[in-house]
């Protein structure tokens, strides 16, 4: 399991209504990041009734070649990725939101995107009131810049700041699948009944880079002037794509 917390300096800012949080990796937290990141990456790409069934039918030589086929092999694939998973990681972690689906057990081909919103928080309060959303893009970069802020922002406003039509259908199919029916059916219903408002949701962005996030963070959001609410997430590992390259290395030598 994968504590953000236990491994990283925190810094947390206000920037107008939103907020920001500066998570920065020390030399002597990065192996036990590394190590925790690891042992969690396998369940994001294949689930764990998959893995055991592999195992009991092949061993540990059959879950490693299950992982080979659904990890990415190129560098510019595993970055983005991780970005990603660490984004749903943390969602789950430190916010009032759940991200019920690990959404890369379904990419088409493993060095290759998928369509559709980053990864989609849930927050389900009963009694009748309306789910909320966070809608999360994640970017990973060796060095972030302005240009990918500005990237992060384009697709957090598309589709008028809300989840992508297509990113909820497949949440709610995939919460299906996984007989999570009541949260599949109020995603549905509120899709296709009421249509889900601003007001019912928060975005985040969420970047992994191997340098200060902090000032190309607060400015996307002192320049950001809609009313939706923002977080702003910036991880910072200095070694980032040795960072990279080991948690990968690592969740392949484990099996």
């Amino acid at each position: 399991m994968i504590s953000i917390a236990e491994w990283t300096q925190r810094l947390n800012r206000a920037v107008g209504p939103h907020s920001l949080t500066s998570l920065t990796v020390s030399d002597d937290d990065v192996t036990v990041a590394c190590q925790q990141t690891a042992a969690a990456l396998p369940l994001h790409y294949v689930s764990e009734q998959r893995i055991s069934r592999a195992f009991r039918m092949l061993g540990k030589t059959g879950v490693a070649d299950l992982l080979q086929e659904k990890l990415p092999s190129t560098t510019r694939m595993r970055s983005g990725d991780l970005g990603e998973i660490l984004a749903t990681e943390y969602i789950d972690e430190q916010t009032q939101y759940v991200a019920p689906i690990k959404r890369l057990r379904w990419k088409d081909t493993r060095d290759m995107p998928m369509r559709g919103d980053d990864v989609i928080g849930i927050n389900d309060p009963g009694r009748g009131e309306p789910l909320r959303f966070l809608k999360a893009e994640a970017k990973s970069r060796a060095s972030l810049s302005r240009a990918t802020v500005t990237q992060a922002r384009e697709g957090l406003d598309r589709d008028g700041g809300l989840p992508s039509p297509h990113t909820l259908s497949f949440v709610a199919e995939r919460l299906l699948d996984l007989g999570e029916d009541a949260l599949s059916d109020a995603i549905t219903r509120t899709q296709l009944g009421t249509r889900e408002r601003r007001g019912q949701v928060e975005h985040l962005m969420f970047t992994l880079s191997g340098n200060a996030p902090i000032g190309y963070l607060e400015a996307g959001l002192a320049e950001y002037m809609d009313a939706i609410p923002q977080m702003a997430v910036g991880l910072h590992v200095p070694q980032h794509q040795a960072f990279i390259n080991a948690v990968f290395e690592s969740a392949m030598a484990e099996q």
